[in-house]
Protein backbone atom coordinates (compact mmCIF):
# COMPACT_ATOMS: atom_id res chain seq x y z
CA UNK A 1 0.00 0.00 0.00
CA UNK A 2 2.85 2.44 0.44
CA UNK A 3 3.37 4.96 2.46
CA UNK A 4 3.26 8.25 0.10
CA UNK A 5 0.39 11.15 1.13
CA UNK A 6 -2.99 11.44 -0.78
CA UNK A 7 -3.89 14.52 -1.90
CA UNK A 8 -7.67 12.67 -1.64
CA UNK A 9 -9.69 13.34 1.54
CA UNK A 10 -10.31 10.00 2.73
CA UNK A 11 -13.64 8.86 5.20
CA UNK A 12 -12.86 7.48 8.49
CA UNK A 13 -14.24 3.83 7.94
CA UNK A 14 -11.97 4.39 4.77
CA UNK A 15 -9.08 4.67 7.18
CA UNK A 16 -9.86 1.97 8.85
CA UNK A 17 -10.58 -0.80 6.46
CA UNK A 18 -6.58 0.32 5.28
CA UNK A 19 -5.43 0.28 8.53
CA UNK A 20 -6.84 -3.42 9.18
CA UNK A 21 -5.52 -4.67 5.37
CA UNK A 22 -2.52 -2.85 6.38
CA UNK A 23 -1.60 -4.84 9.56
CA UNK A 24 -2.60 -8.35 7.99
CA UNK A 25 0.42 -9.99 6.47
CA UNK A 26 -0.11 -13.11 3.98
CA UNK A 27 2.63 -15.33 3.61
CA UNK A 28 3.39 -17.40 0.22
CA UNK A 29 3.46 -21.20 0.49
CA UNK A 30 1.06 -23.83 0.19
CA UNK A 31 0.05 -24.75 4.01
CA UNK A 32 -2.96 -26.81 4.79
CA UNK A 33 -6.45 -25.87 6.50
CA UNK A 34 -7.42 -26.77 9.64
CA UNK A 35 -10.23 -29.38 9.80
CA UNK A 36 -12.17 -31.42 12.16
CA UNK A 37 -11.47 -35.55 11.87
CA UNK A 38 -14.62 -37.37 11.63
CA UNK A 39 -16.32 -38.42 15.56
CA UNK A 40 -15.97 -42.31 15.93
CA UNK A 41 -19.10 -43.67 16.20
CA UNK A 42 -18.06 -46.05 19.05
CA UNK A 43 -19.37 -49.74 19.02
CA UNK A 44 -19.13 -52.38 21.91
CA UNK A 45 -15.84 -54.85 20.87
CA UNK A 46 -15.44 -56.73 24.29
CA UNK A 47 -17.41 -59.69 23.10
CA UNK A 48 -19.31 -61.16 26.41
CA UNK A 49 -18.03 -64.59 25.51
CA UNK A 50 -20.66 -67.07 26.29
CA UNK A 51 -19.80 -70.46 24.55
CA UNK A 52 -22.54 -72.60 23.80
CA UNK A 53 -21.65 -75.57 26.18
CA UNK A 54 -22.59 -78.29 23.60
CA UNK A 55 -19.39 -77.10 21.51
CA UNK A 56 -17.61 -79.58 24.14
CA UNK A 57 -19.35 -82.57 22.82
CA UNK A 58 -17.97 -84.98 20.81
CA UNK A 59 -18.42 -84.37 17.02
CA UNK A 60 -21.34 -86.33 15.57
CA UNK A 61 -23.87 -85.86 18.48
CA UNK A 62 -25.83 -82.33 17.06
CA UNK A 63 -29.23 -83.34 16.39
CA UNK A 64 -30.66 -82.38 12.81
CA UNK A 65 -32.94 -79.95 14.91
CA UNK A 66 -29.78 -78.59 16.59
CA UNK A 67 -27.73 -78.36 13.22
CA UNK A 68 -30.52 -76.62 11.44
CA UNK A 69 -31.31 -73.97 13.64
CA UNK A 70 -27.42 -73.19 14.22
CA UNK A 71 -27.78 -72.17 10.42
CA UNK A 72 -30.18 -70.38 11.17
CA UNK A 73 -28.94 -68.75 13.64
CA UNK A 74 -25.03 -68.05 12.42
CA UNK A 75 -25.45 -68.07 8.73
CA UNK A 76 -22.27 -67.82 6.41
CA UNK A 77 -21.80 -67.68 2.67
CA UNK A 78 -22.10 -69.60 -0.13
CA UNK A 79 -19.45 -69.23 -3.18
CA UNK A 80 -21.01 -69.35 -6.78
CA UNK A 81 -24.63 -69.39 -5.36
CA UNK A 82 -26.57 -66.88 -2.85
CA UNK A 83 -26.22 -67.42 0.67
CA UNK A 84 -29.66 -68.63 1.20
CA UNK A 85 -28.88 -71.59 -1.19
CA UNK A 86 -27.37 -73.25 1.73
CA UNK A 87 -31.07 -73.74 3.27
CA UNK A 88 -31.62 -76.60 0.42
CA UNK A 89 -27.83 -78.25 1.28
CA UNK A 90 -28.39 -81.60 3.41
CA UNK A 91 -26.20 -81.52 6.64
CA UNK A 92 -24.02 -84.68 5.41
CA UNK A 93 -22.74 -87.03 8.17
CA UNK A 94 -20.66 -90.00 6.92
CA UNK A 95 -19.52 -91.33 3.96
CA UNK A 96 -18.58 -94.68 2.61
CA UNK A 97 -16.59 -95.74 -0.80
CA UNK A 98 -18.41 -93.86 -3.29
CA UNK A 99 -21.55 -92.93 -0.76
CA UNK A 100 -22.45 -90.40 1.32
CA UNK A 101 -25.24 -89.96 4.07
CA UNK A 102 -27.25 -87.11 5.41
CA UNK A 103 -28.51 -87.01 8.95
CA UNK A 104 -32.03 -88.37 7.36
CA UNK A 105 -30.32 -91.34 7.02
CA UNK A 106 -30.99 -90.83 3.44
CA UNK A 107 -27.88 -92.47 0.44
CA UNK A 108 -26.31 -90.45 -1.74
CA UNK A 109 -24.00 -91.76 -4.78
CA UNK A 110 -21.65 -89.05 -5.16
CA UNK A 111 -21.73 -88.41 -8.94
CA UNK A 112 -18.96 -85.93 -9.66
CA UNK A 113 -16.83 -87.06 -6.39
CA UNK A 114 -17.66 -83.52 -5.49
CA UNK A 115 -15.75 -81.11 -6.84
CA UNK A 116 -14.17 -84.24 -9.61
CA UNK A 117 -11.74 -84.47 -6.35
CA UNK A 118 -12.60 -87.16 -3.80
CA UNK A 119 -11.10 -89.19 -6.14
CA UNK A 120 -10.93 -91.96 -3.82
CA UNK A 121 -14.69 -91.62 -2.48
CA UNK A 122 -15.21 -91.25 1.07
CA UNK A 123 -12.88 -93.66 2.86
CA UNK A 124 -9.52 -92.52 3.34
CA UNK A 125 -7.03 -95.06 3.14
CA UNK A 126 -5.39 -95.96 6.61
CA UNK A 127 -2.28 -95.08 5.53
CA UNK A 128 -2.93 -91.73 4.72
CA UNK A 129 -5.01 -91.50 7.88
CA UNK A 130 -1.62 -93.10 9.89
CA UNK A 131 0.31 -90.54 8.06
CA UNK A 132 -1.45 -87.45 8.95
CA UNK A 133 -1.81 -88.30 13.02
CA UNK A 134 2.17 -89.12 12.51
CA UNK A 135 3.15 -85.85 11.13
CA UNK A 136 1.17 -84.16 13.40
CA UNK A 137 2.39 -85.45 16.87
CA UNK A 138 6.44 -85.14 14.66
CA UNK A 139 6.18 -81.58 13.78
CA UNK A 140 2.51 -80.35 12.76
CA UNK A 141 4.19 -77.34 11.04
CA UNK A 142 7.13 -75.71 9.85
CA UNK A 143 7.15 -72.93 7.55
CA UNK A 144 8.94 -73.33 4.19
CA UNK A 145 11.67 -71.14 4.54
CA UNK A 146 12.23 -71.72 8.02
CA UNK A 147 12.70 -75.73 8.29
CA UNK A 148 12.55 -78.47 5.41
CA UNK A 149 10.70 -81.65 6.40
CA UNK A 150 11.64 -85.45 5.40
CA UNK A 151 8.42 -85.81 3.39
CA UNK A 152 9.10 -82.75 1.69
CA UNK A 153 11.93 -83.85 0.34
CA UNK A 154 10.24 -87.56 -0.34
CA UNK A 155 7.50 -86.47 -1.90
CA UNK A 156 9.20 -83.96 -4.21
CA UNK A 157 11.18 -87.22 -5.14
CA UNK A 158 8.55 -89.24 -6.33
CA UNK A 159 7.04 -86.18 -8.48
CA UNK A 160 10.26 -86.25 -9.97
CA UNK A 161 9.93 -90.04 -10.66
CA UNK A 162 5.92 -89.93 -12.19
CA UNK A 163 6.51 -87.00 -13.87
CA UNK A 164 7.49 -86.63 -17.53
CA UNK A 165 10.52 -85.02 -19.07
CA UNK A 166 12.59 -82.91 -17.45
CA UNK A 167 9.18 -81.75 -14.82
CA UNK A 168 9.89 -81.41 -11.50
CA UNK A 169 7.85 -80.15 -8.35
CA UNK A 170 8.41 -76.47 -7.53
CA UNK A 171 6.23 -75.51 -4.89
CA UNK A 172 3.55 -77.54 -2.88
CA UNK A 173 0.58 -74.81 -2.29
CA UNK A 174 -3.07 -75.07 -1.23
CA UNK A 175 -5.21 -74.94 -3.48
CA UNK A 176 -5.41 -75.01 -7.27
CA UNK A 177 -5.89 -71.65 -7.71
CA UNK A 178 -3.08 -70.61 -5.85
CA UNK A 179 -1.05 -73.17 -8.10
CA UNK A 180 -2.27 -71.35 -11.20
CA UNK A 181 -1.27 -68.11 -9.49
CA UNK A 182 2.51 -69.81 -8.47
CA UNK A 183 2.77 -70.98 -12.52
CA UNK A 184 1.68 -67.34 -13.65
CA UNK A 185 4.14 -65.79 -11.81
CA UNK A 186 7.03 -68.35 -12.79
CA UNK A 187 6.21 -67.41 -16.47
CA UNK A 188 6.30 -63.93 -15.95
CA UNK A 189 9.57 -63.72 -13.86
CA UNK A 190 11.37 -66.72 -16.33
CA UNK A 191 9.79 -64.44 -19.58
CA UNK A 192 10.13 -60.78 -18.14
CA UNK A 193 7.04 -60.63 -20.32
CA UNK A 194 3.40 -59.98 -19.06
CA UNK A 195 0.56 -61.16 -20.49
CA UNK A 196 -0.89 -64.49 -20.35
CA UNK A 197 -2.98 -66.28 -22.92
CA UNK A 198 -6.22 -68.74 -21.95
CA UNK A 199 -9.34 -69.85 -23.17
CA UNK A 200 -13.08 -68.35 -22.76
CA UNK A 201 -14.22 -72.27 -22.43
CA UNK A 202 -12.40 -73.11 -19.00
CA UNK A 203 -11.89 -72.10 -15.33
CA UNK A 204 -8.49 -71.55 -13.66
CA UNK A 205 -9.90 -70.80 -9.82
CA UNK A 206 -10.57 -67.50 -8.29
CA UNK A 207 -7.84 -65.55 -7.00
CA UNK A 208 -6.96 -62.88 -8.70
CA UNK A 209 -4.78 -64.11 -11.29
CA UNK A 210 -6.06 -67.09 -11.20
CA UNK A 211 -9.89 -65.69 -11.87
CA UNK A 212 -8.52 -63.18 -14.65
CA UNK A 213 -7.33 -66.30 -16.37
CA UNK A 214 -10.35 -67.72 -16.28
CA UNK A 215 -12.72 -67.75 -19.39
CA UNK A 216 -16.38 -68.60 -17.57
CA UNK A 217 -18.90 -66.59 -15.86
CA UNK A 218 -16.69 -67.01 -12.92
CA UNK A 219 -14.24 -64.32 -14.11
CA UNK A 220 -16.92 -61.84 -13.99
CA UNK A 221 -17.50 -61.43 -10.09
CA UNK A 222 -14.15 -59.01 -10.11
CA UNK A 223 -11.17 -60.84 -11.72
CA UNK A 224 -12.18 -58.82 -15.23
CA UNK A 225 -10.39 -55.77 -13.89
CA UNK A 226 -7.33 -57.39 -13.62
CA UNK A 227 -4.56 -56.93 -16.50
CA UNK A 228 -2.34 -58.54 -18.40
CA UNK A 229 -4.40 -61.24 -19.90
CA UNK A 230 -5.89 -62.19 -23.67
CA UNK A 231 -8.61 -64.96 -24.31
CA UNK A 232 -8.88 -66.77 -27.01
CA UNK A 233 -11.44 -69.73 -28.61
CA UNK A 234 -10.46 -73.01 -28.27
CA UNK A 235 -11.42 -76.04 -30.46
CA UNK A 236 -14.90 -75.68 -29.33
CA UNK A 237 -16.76 -72.37 -29.23
CA UNK A 238 -20.61 -72.28 -28.65
CA UNK A 239 -21.73 -70.86 -31.51
CA UNK A 240 -19.61 -71.10 -34.98
CA UNK A 241 -17.07 -73.98 -36.21
CA UNK A 242 -13.41 -73.02 -36.99
CA UNK A 243 -12.98 -73.61 -40.75
CA UNK A 244 -16.51 -73.06 -41.37
CA UNK A 245 -20.17 -75.18 -40.96
CA UNK A 246 -18.71 -77.77 -43.21
CA UNK A 247 -15.32 -78.39 -41.72
CA UNK A 248 -14.20 -81.56 -41.20
CA UNK A 249 -12.03 -82.19 -37.70
CA UNK A 250 -8.67 -81.67 -39.56
CA UNK A 251 -9.97 -78.67 -41.38
CA UNK A 252 -11.40 -77.15 -37.75
CA UNK A 253 -7.97 -77.65 -35.90
CA UNK A 254 -6.48 -75.78 -38.79
CA UNK A 255 -8.34 -73.01 -38.63
CA UNK A 256 -8.29 -72.72 -34.66
CA UNK A 257 -4.72 -72.73 -35.02
CA UNK A 258 -4.38 -70.22 -37.49
CA UNK A 259 -6.86 -68.13 -35.22
CA UNK A 260 -4.51 -68.30 -31.73
CA UNK A 261 -1.66 -67.88 -34.11
CA UNK A 262 -2.84 -64.67 -35.35
CA UNK A 263 -4.05 -64.04 -32.23
CA UNK A 264 -0.65 -64.15 -30.50
CA UNK A 265 1.09 -61.86 -34.06
CA UNK A 266 -1.51 -59.14 -32.85
CA UNK A 267 -0.48 -59.33 -29.02
CA UNK A 268 3.03 -59.50 -29.56
CA UNK A 269 4.98 -62.23 -29.22
CA UNK A 270 7.49 -60.40 -27.26
CA UNK A 271 4.78 -59.17 -24.44
CA UNK A 272 3.21 -63.27 -24.00
CA UNK A 273 4.67 -65.46 -21.24
CA UNK A 274 2.48 -68.36 -21.29
CA UNK A 275 -0.52 -69.71 -22.54
CA UNK A 276 -2.50 -71.56 -19.62
CA UNK A 277 -4.77 -74.64 -20.70
CA UNK A 278 -6.92 -77.21 -18.89
CA UNK A 279 -5.68 -80.13 -20.64
CA UNK A 280 -8.97 -81.57 -20.91
CA UNK A 281 -11.29 -78.79 -19.96
CA UNK A 282 -13.56 -79.95 -16.48
CA UNK A 283 -16.34 -77.64 -15.80
CA UNK A 284 -16.55 -76.27 -19.30
CA UNK A 285 -17.82 -79.86 -20.63
CA UNK A 286 -15.05 -82.11 -20.37
CA UNK A 287 -13.53 -80.90 -23.40
CA UNK A 288 -11.14 -83.50 -24.59
CA UNK A 289 -9.00 -81.46 -28.00
CA UNK A 290 -8.87 -82.94 -30.90
CA UNK A 291 -6.19 -84.54 -32.78
CA UNK A 292 -3.42 -81.95 -33.29
CA UNK A 293 -4.63 -79.41 -31.43
CA UNK A 294 -2.66 -79.52 -28.48
CA UNK A 295 0.56 -80.89 -30.51
CA UNK A 296 -0.22 -77.41 -32.74
CA UNK A 297 -0.55 -74.87 -29.52
CA UNK A 298 2.88 -76.76 -28.34
CA UNK A 299 4.59 -76.15 -31.59
CA UNK A 300 2.99 -72.45 -31.47
CA UNK A 301 4.70 -72.02 -27.93
CA UNK A 302 8.33 -73.08 -29.12
CA UNK A 303 8.01 -71.14 -32.20
CA UNK A 304 7.04 -67.70 -30.38
CA UNK A 305 9.09 -68.34 -27.24
CA UNK A 306 5.66 -68.94 -25.28
CA UNK A 307 5.83 -71.32 -22.37
CA UNK A 308 2.95 -73.71 -22.13
CA UNK A 309 1.07 -74.28 -18.97
CA UNK A 310 -1.02 -77.47 -18.70
CA UNK A 311 -3.41 -77.18 -15.56
CA UNK A 312 -4.35 -80.67 -14.26
CA UNK A 313 -6.18 -79.24 -11.52
CA UNK A 314 -9.36 -81.21 -12.02
CA UNK A 315 -7.84 -84.19 -14.06
CA UNK A 316 -4.12 -85.04 -12.69
CA UNK A 317 -3.67 -88.21 -10.67
CA UNK A 318 -5.82 -90.92 -13.44
CA UNK A 319 -9.06 -89.36 -13.82
CA UNK A 320 -8.42 -89.29 -17.74
CA UNK A 321 -7.05 -93.29 -17.39
CA UNK A 322 -3.78 -91.50 -17.87
CA UNK A 323 -1.64 -89.84 -14.95
CA UNK A 324 -1.95 -86.71 -16.38
CA UNK A 325 -4.32 -85.24 -19.02
CA UNK A 326 -2.00 -84.41 -21.17
CA UNK A 327 -0.66 -87.61 -21.79
CA UNK A 328 -3.12 -87.89 -23.60
CA UNK A 329 -1.64 -85.93 -26.84
CA UNK A 330 0.81 -87.67 -28.07
CA UNK A 331 4.48 -85.76 -28.26
CA UNK A 332 2.86 -82.94 -25.92
CA UNK A 333 5.19 -82.10 -22.42
CA UNK A 334 3.94 -78.70 -20.97
CA UNK A 335 6.61 -76.45 -19.79
CA UNK A 336 4.42 -75.54 -16.04
CA UNK A 337 2.36 -77.75 -14.91
CA UNK A 338 -0.55 -77.18 -12.00
CA UNK A 339 -2.29 -79.86 -10.03
CA UNK A 340 -4.83 -80.57 -7.27
CA UNK A 341 -7.87 -82.30 -6.31
CA UNK A 342 -6.59 -85.97 -6.82
CA UNK A 343 -2.78 -85.07 -5.48
CA UNK A 344 -4.64 -85.79 -2.07
CA UNK A 345 -7.62 -87.48 -3.07
CA UNK A 346 -9.06 -83.69 -1.55
CA UNK A 347 -8.52 -85.56 2.28
CA UNK A 348 -6.77 -82.47 2.84
CA UNK A 349 -6.39 -79.43 0.68
CA UNK A 350 -3.13 -79.03 -1.36
CA UNK A 351 -1.84 -78.34 -4.90
CA UNK A 352 1.57 -78.90 -6.74
CA UNK A 353 3.18 -76.43 -9.59
CA UNK A 354 5.69 -78.17 -11.45
CA UNK A 355 8.11 -76.84 -14.57
CA UNK A 356 10.86 -77.66 -16.31
CA UNK A 357 14.96 -78.15 -15.75
CA UNK A 358 15.26 -74.66 -17.24
CA UNK A 359 12.47 -72.92 -15.47
CA UNK A 360 13.69 -74.79 -11.92
CA UNK A 361 17.49 -73.79 -12.59
CA UNK A 362 16.75 -70.04 -13.81
CA UNK A 363 15.37 -69.98 -10.28
CA UNK A 364 18.03 -70.82 -8.18
CA UNK A 365 20.10 -67.14 -7.84
CA UNK A 366 16.54 -65.21 -7.87
CA UNK A 367 13.44 -65.71 -5.76
CA UNK A 368 10.42 -67.26 -7.54
CA UNK A 369 7.99 -64.14 -6.47
CA UNK A 370 5.61 -65.90 -5.04
CA UNK A 371 4.22 -67.76 -1.44
CA UNK A 372 1.96 -68.67 1.32
CA UNK A 373 2.66 -69.32 4.84
CA UNK A 374 1.00 -72.62 4.12
CA UNK A 375 3.34 -73.55 1.08
CA UNK A 376 4.73 -77.36 1.68
CA UNK A 377 2.44 -78.02 4.78
CA UNK A 378 3.71 -81.23 6.30
CA UNK A 379 0.74 -82.36 7.47
CA UNK A 380 -0.51 -82.24 4.17
CA UNK A 381 2.10 -82.94 2.36
CA UNK A 382 2.15 -86.39 4.18
CA UNK A 383 -1.29 -87.15 3.30
CA UNK A 384 -0.56 -86.35 -0.24
CA UNK A 385 2.38 -88.86 0.37
CA UNK A 386 0.30 -91.50 0.91
CA UNK A 387 -2.39 -91.01 -1.69
CA UNK A 388 -0.27 -91.10 -4.36
CA UNK A 389 1.64 -94.23 -3.37
CA UNK A 390 -1.85 -96.00 -2.91
CA UNK A 391 -3.01 -94.91 -6.30
CA UNK A 392 0.73 -96.28 -7.65
CA UNK A 393 0.76 -99.40 -5.62
CA UNK A 394 -3.26 -99.89 -6.78
CA UNK A 395 -2.45 -99.43 -10.12
CA UNK A 396 -5.80 -96.74 -10.43
CA UNK A 397 -4.52 -95.57 -13.76
CA UNK A 398 -4.88 -99.13 -15.15
CA UNK A 399 -8.12 -99.49 -13.47
CA UNK A 400 -9.79 -96.36 -15.25
CA UNK A 401 -8.65 -97.93 -18.39
CA UNK A 402 -10.23 -101.20 -17.88
CA UNK A 403 -13.49 -99.41 -16.55
CA UNK A 404 -14.04 -96.75 -19.16
CA UNK A 405 -15.47 -99.26 -21.70
CA UNK A 406 -18.29 -99.73 -19.53
CA UNK A 407 -18.29 -96.16 -18.15
CA UNK A 408 -18.30 -94.68 -21.93
CA UNK A 409 -21.10 -97.00 -23.03
CA UNK A 410 -23.73 -96.15 -20.16
CA UNK A 411 -23.36 -92.38 -21.07
CA UNK A 412 -23.90 -93.74 -25.01
CA UNK A 413 -27.03 -95.33 -23.88
CA UNK A 414 -28.26 -92.42 -22.13
CA UNK A 415 -27.74 -90.10 -25.07
CA UNK A 416 -29.56 -92.64 -27.13
CA UNK A 417 -32.46 -93.01 -24.45
CA UNK A 418 -33.02 -89.08 -23.69
CA UNK A 419 -33.69 -86.63 -26.61
CA UNK A 420 -32.51 -83.86 -24.48
CA UNK A 421 -29.26 -85.00 -24.99
CA UNK A 422 -27.25 -83.32 -27.80
CA UNK A 423 -24.12 -85.06 -27.43
CA UNK A 424 -21.41 -86.33 -25.04
CA UNK A 425 -17.69 -86.77 -24.36
CA UNK A 426 -15.84 -89.00 -22.03
CA UNK A 427 -12.68 -90.24 -21.61
CA UNK A 428 -11.54 -92.19 -18.60
CA UNK A 429 -13.95 -91.88 -15.97
CA UNK A 430 -14.56 -88.05 -16.93
CA UNK A 431 -17.46 -87.48 -18.94
CA UNK A 432 -19.95 -84.82 -19.93
CA UNK A 433 -23.65 -84.71 -21.36
CA UNK A 434 -24.64 -81.10 -23.49
CA UNK A 435 -28.76 -80.55 -22.90
CA UNK A 436 -30.53 -79.11 -25.66
CA UNK A 437 -34.27 -77.45 -25.83
CA UNK A 438 -36.76 -78.75 -28.10
CA UNK A 439 -35.32 -76.08 -30.16
CA UNK A 440 -31.77 -77.57 -30.83
CA UNK A 441 -30.93 -74.64 -28.70
CA UNK A 442 -27.95 -74.34 -25.73
CA UNK A 443 -30.75 -73.53 -22.44
CA UNK A 444 -28.63 -72.25 -20.37
CA UNK A 445 -26.50 -69.57 -21.39
CA UNK A 446 -23.88 -68.22 -19.16
CA UNK A 447 -25.66 -64.96 -18.16
CA UNK A 448 -29.05 -66.54 -17.45
CA UNK A 449 -30.62 -68.15 -14.28
CA UNK A 450 -31.48 -71.70 -14.96
CA UNK A 451 -34.26 -72.85 -16.81
CA UNK A 452 -37.08 -73.98 -14.86
CA UNK A 453 -36.33 -77.63 -16.31
CA UNK A 454 -32.94 -77.72 -14.85
CA UNK A 455 -34.22 -76.98 -11.37
CA UNK A 456 -36.76 -79.95 -11.67
CA UNK A 457 -34.00 -82.18 -13.14
CA UNK A 458 -32.29 -81.24 -9.31
CA UNK A 459 -34.79 -82.08 -7.59
CA UNK A 460 -35.24 -85.46 -9.34
CA UNK A 461 -31.10 -86.12 -9.50
CA UNK A 462 -31.60 -85.87 -5.45
CA UNK A 463 -34.57 -87.21 -4.98
CA UNK A 464 -32.86 -90.22 -6.97
CA UNK A 465 -29.97 -90.47 -4.85
CA UNK A 466 -27.36 -88.60 -6.12
CA UNK A 467 -25.24 -86.03 -5.63
CA UNK A 468 -22.58 -83.95 -7.51
CA UNK A 469 -22.04 -80.67 -9.43
CA UNK A 470 -24.08 -79.12 -11.44
CA UNK A 471 -23.26 -76.92 -14.59
CA UNK A 472 -25.78 -76.50 -16.69
CA UNK A 473 -26.52 -77.15 -19.88
CA UNK A 474 -23.74 -79.63 -19.00
CA UNK A 475 -24.17 -82.82 -16.91
CA UNK A 476 -21.10 -84.10 -15.67
CA UNK A 477 -20.30 -87.91 -14.79
CA UNK A 478 -16.95 -88.44 -12.70
CA UNK A 479 -17.49 -90.65 -9.94
CA UNK A 480 -14.71 -92.13 -7.31
CA UNK A 481 -12.42 -93.66 -9.07
CA UNK A 482 -12.49 -96.60 -6.87
CA UNK A 483 -16.06 -97.17 -7.79
CA UNK A 484 -17.30 -101.33 -8.37
CA UNK A 485 -19.15 -101.77 -11.70
CA UNK A 486 -22.06 -102.85 -9.82
CA UNK A 487 -22.47 -99.13 -7.99
CA UNK A 488 -21.58 -97.49 -11.39
CA UNK A 489 -24.15 -99.61 -12.95
CA UNK A 490 -26.45 -98.47 -10.41
CA UNK A 491 -25.55 -94.60 -10.80
CA UNK A 492 -26.36 -94.68 -14.19
CA UNK A 493 -29.70 -95.95 -13.15
CA UNK A 494 -30.28 -93.42 -11.12
CA UNK A 495 -29.09 -90.51 -13.26
CA UNK A 496 -31.20 -92.25 -16.19
CA UNK A 497 -34.59 -91.56 -14.22
CA UNK A 498 -33.40 -88.16 -13.46
CA UNK A 499 -32.99 -87.22 -16.86
CA UNK A 500 -36.36 -88.68 -17.59
CA UNK A 501 -37.82 -85.42 -15.62
CA UNK A 502 -35.53 -83.54 -17.64
CA UNK A 503 -36.66 -84.49 -20.78
CA UNK A 504 -40.25 -84.10 -19.93
CA UNK A 505 -39.54 -80.63 -17.97
CA UNK A 506 -38.03 -79.31 -21.36
CA UNK A 507 -40.98 -80.40 -23.63
CA UNK A 508 -39.79 -83.78 -25.17
CA UNK A 509 -42.26 -86.07 -23.85
CA UNK A 510 -44.86 -84.05 -25.66
CA UNK A 511 -43.33 -84.10 -28.68
CA UNK A 512 -42.80 -87.83 -28.62
CA UNK A 513 -46.12 -88.82 -27.79
CA UNK A 514 -47.56 -86.09 -30.79
CA UNK A 515 -45.15 -88.15 -33.15
CA UNK A 516 -46.43 -91.14 -31.93
CA UNK A 517 -50.28 -89.92 -32.60
CA UNK A 518 -49.35 -88.56 -35.96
Amino acid sequence: LGTRKSNHHMSAAAVAQVAQVARRHVPKGAHSWPRALPALNPKENRSNTKVDASHFEPLGSWSSEKLNTSRQENPFLMTWVPGKARDAVPNMTHGEGPYLYDDKGKQYLDWTSQAVCANLGHDVPETVVEAAAQQMRALPFVYGGIGITEVRTRLNQLMGEILPGDLSAAVFPSSGAEANEAGIMMARRYTGKQKIVSWYRSYHGATANAGAATGDFRRWYGSDSVPGFVKAFNPFPLFFNHGGPMANSEEQVAAALQMLEEQILNEGPDTIASIVMESIVGAGGCLVMPPGYMQGVRALCDEYGILMHADEVMVGFGRTGELFGFQNYEGVLPDIVSAAKGISSASIPLSMTACNSDIMTFFDDKPLGWGSTYQAHPVALACAYENIKYLLQHDFVGRVQAMAPLFEANIQQLADRHPSIKQYRAIGMFGCMDIHDTTGKNPKLQHHAPHEAFLKYKKAYAENGLVGLHRYPHVHCAPPLNITEDQLLDGFDRLDRALFVLDDALGYDRIVEERIAV
